[in-house]
């Protein structure tokens, strides 16, 4: 018997496997045989069994064969090709709304048919609208197999797509890597078994079980999924332990005068994870530590800790976050606290002029900068650090991998600390966070009043216009937030400069002002100063403020078309309010008749809870972890197969032997990380 390929050997070297053909499996991802193999079904038709038409349901999907009777093109009330089909027990209609003239070609009068669609009432009788269809004659066989459905790309059609998964389980080494008690522990079949299972599903097998992922056979390659990142992203770890980083000893004196000159004092949440932060500074490799808290939860003044840790050891620190907004109140922070002390505190954005960033940037050279605040003008390679020793990336989820790599390579190999004030749900903590040390602040300082959120139509904007005029002159400040601020006749939004003008309008005796990320970062940062200093009383913003910004007079905020944004947005932007003794209220603003199923369910969350992380695990829960975790944006990859909520007991498995099998079968763990991440290991985390 023929020795099998090499499961990770190119696609090239086999007849008909061509090199355009390579190219368009290309574009799926797909560069060697192993993933091919792992290029899983979308979803599966049963074509294994003909349904009489008298037999057929309401809702079902089912395939009929029979005769064309009749086919004609109609024009109303829109153009449809429309056929009837007949078989011995009774007629259907097959609908086409969109056609080619090959389909009515196929489609005659006379024609012996399969269609596979799903089955509806018509006003004719049972109808299926753009079934797929394909002649044959009147005595063909049924597949003997659940039809597999595969993501494809343009020039790939399924049949190749099948022919090739197919030569691929015949003629390429599947067999076992782990030692079989892995998996027999779990109650799981071999991959060979699991692969020819979802690639060839018999007919009794059951339909559901494949297209809810619950079957043993999808269990299996989810386990193995996981089991890959877990072991990726603890190689990771343990690598990185292997790294020479500056060691930190505790500050005596920074951090002491610094927590003097507070006019509050430390949660205790905010006390353990500035311990276990100084702990890790003080290790001779590299801190990586994702640090969590809610909105308001006092996230700033631990970064300032740690910075100082680095300041008083002889190194500098650094600070990136995504905006301007955000950066400037980092600075403004940052230069009240510390200055005092007598660091010195730089501050780097695009929009500065040539001289002004040619002082900063020598004076971060030369080291006369012991803190360095900044956007993604950090990244650039004209900025030189003399020490960095500690990186600090607020909104971290927002930087991409490579913008994050590049902060840290600015130093010999600093200290790395990550916030987030968008809570992980435990399950992606424990998946996409596995490498790095986890903190999180999880209690709110004392004197902060509870927000209280209302859902308002958008029939009653009046009544909101009283509420923010009453705030107003009471001595209080209101936020008006807007998604968008160019004209969409698509979406027909509110545009922020239109509500400005309204707002200015309706209020001639307020000072209403204007903030959006068109502006000049000169233009919003004044804009800005005077909101925090009380001279501006109502302002209207796009999301630009959603993090950041710090004003305890404000506490009303408005959000126009709400069911427009996500869940985490929204609870971003709405603690923007309740920073300060008075009572908060966050007004959302919907439209009534826009309002789909998943914004409804938004809608309701938000309104029922200000847990940042219930409201982050129904988030999850919503939109999937790729999109929670902005996967695009953050370079961190998707599970193909795996799904975090679902297979939440299989994650916890492969955490645990994960680290069982890079002690005690490294070999077993490299080729086990070879069949399912190839040569790019992905999940390895910057």
């Amino acid at each position: 018997m023929a020795s099998k390929l090499p499961a990770n050997s190119k696609l090239d070297g086999i007849k008909g496997m061509t090199p355009a053909l390579q190219g368009r499996l290309a574009k799926l991802g797909i560069r060697n045989w192993q993933g091919l193999l792992l290029h899983m079904p979308l979803r599966y038709l049963d074509e294994t069994r003909i349904t009489a038409i008298r037999d057929l349901h309401t809702g079902e999907q089912a395939q009929v064969q029979g005769e064309i009777v009749h086919t004609e093109v109609q024009y109303r009330p829109r153009k449809a090709l429309v056929c009837r089909l007949r078989d011995d027990t009774g007629q259907l209609v097959l609908r086409f709304l969109h056609f080619y003239p090959s389909q009515v070609a196929t489609l005659k009068e006379g024609r012996y048919i399969r269609a596979f669609g799903e089955v509806r009432g018509g006003f004719f009788g049972w109808e299926m609208v753009h079934p797929q269809c394909r002649q044959v004659e009147a005595h063909a066989p049924v597949a003997e197999a659940l039809t597999p459905f595969y993501p494809t790309t343009a020039g790939l059609s399924q049949a190749v797509l099948r022919k090739w998964i197919s030569w691929a389980l015949e003629h390429v080494d599947i067999a076992e890597i782990l030692p079989q008690e892995i998996y027999s522990g779990l109650s799981l079949p071999s991959f060979s078994e699991s692969l020819h299972l979802l690639h060839h599903p018999t007919p009794e097998t059951a339909l559901r079980s494949l297209e809810s992922r619950d079957h043993p056979a999808w269990r299996r390659l989810a386990f193995d999924e996981l089991l890959a990142q877990q072991l990726s992203m603890r190689k990771h770890h343990a690598r990185r332990r292997h790294q020479g980083a500056p060691a930190l000893a505790p500050s005596r004196t920074l951090v002491t005068g610094l927590l003097r000159s507070l006019p509050f004092t430390l949660t205790q949440a905010q006390q353990r994870v500035a311990v276990e932060i100084c702990r890790d500074l003080e290790q001779p490799y590299p801190m990586q530590r994702l640090l969590q808290g809610d909105v308001g939860s006092g996230k700033t003044i631990v970064a300032a800790m740690a910075a100082l840790q680095a300041v008083e050891n002889g190194w500098q620190a650094a600070i990136m976050a995504p905006t301007e907004i955000l950066a400037e109140q980092h600075y403004q922070k940052m230069q009240a606290w510390l200055a005092p002390l007598g660091i010195r505190v730089a501050w780097l954005s695009g929009s500065q002029g040539k001289k002004e960033r040619r002082e900063m940037m020598a004076a971060v050279e030369n080291g006369v900068a012991q803190l360095v605040i900044g956007t993604h003008a950090l990244f650039q390679e004209q900025v030189v650090f003399q020490r960095l020793g500690l990186a600090i990336v607020d909104e971290q989820h927002r930087f991409g991998v490579q913008q994050r790599l590049s902060l840290r390579q600015k130093g010999v190999q600093p200290h790395q600390l990550m916030m987030s004030a968008t809570p992980i749900p435990r399950t992606l903590s424990m998946s996409y966070f596995a490498d790095l040390d986890v903190s999180v602040i999880d209690e709110l300082p004392p004197g902060r009043t509870p927000i209280v959120t209302r859902l308002v139509s958008d029939a009653r904007r009046d009544e909101v216009l009283e509420r923010v005029q009453h705030a107003c002159m009471e001595g209080r400040q209101a936020y008006w937030v807007c998604p968008l601020i160019e004209e969409s006749e698509v979406l027909q939004l509110q545009t922020v400069t239109e509500t400005y003008e309204r707002l200015r309008e309706a209020f001639p005796h307020l000072r209403v002002g204007l903030v959006h990320g068109r502006m000049k970062p000169a233009e919003k940062q004044a804009v800005m100063a005077a909101f925090s200093a009380g001279v501006t009383q109502l302002l209207v913003a796009t999301t630009v403020i959603e993090v950041g910004v710090d004003v305890p007079n404000a506490s009303l905020m408005v959000i126009e078309h709400a069911e427009r944004m996500g869940l985490a947005q929204l609870h971003q932007l709405r603690g923007r309010v309740g920073r300060g003794a008075a009572k908060s209220s966050c007004i959302l603003l919907y439209q009534e008749g826009k309002l789909s199923e998943t914004a409804r369910a938004r809608l309701r969350i938000i309104y029922e809870s200000n847990d940042g992380f219930a409201i982050a695990q129904a988030d999850l829960a919503l939109r999937g972890p790729g999109e929670f975790m902005g996967v695009r944006q953050s370079g961190v990859p998707m599970l193909k197969i795996a799904d975090l909520e679902r297979d939440q007991e299989l994650l916890e498995a492969a955490r645990d032997i994960a680290a069982e099998l890079l002690e005690k079968s490294p070999r077993a763990a490299e080729a086990h990380l070879a069949r399912w991440l190839g040569h790019a290991e992905e999940l390895v985390k910057v």
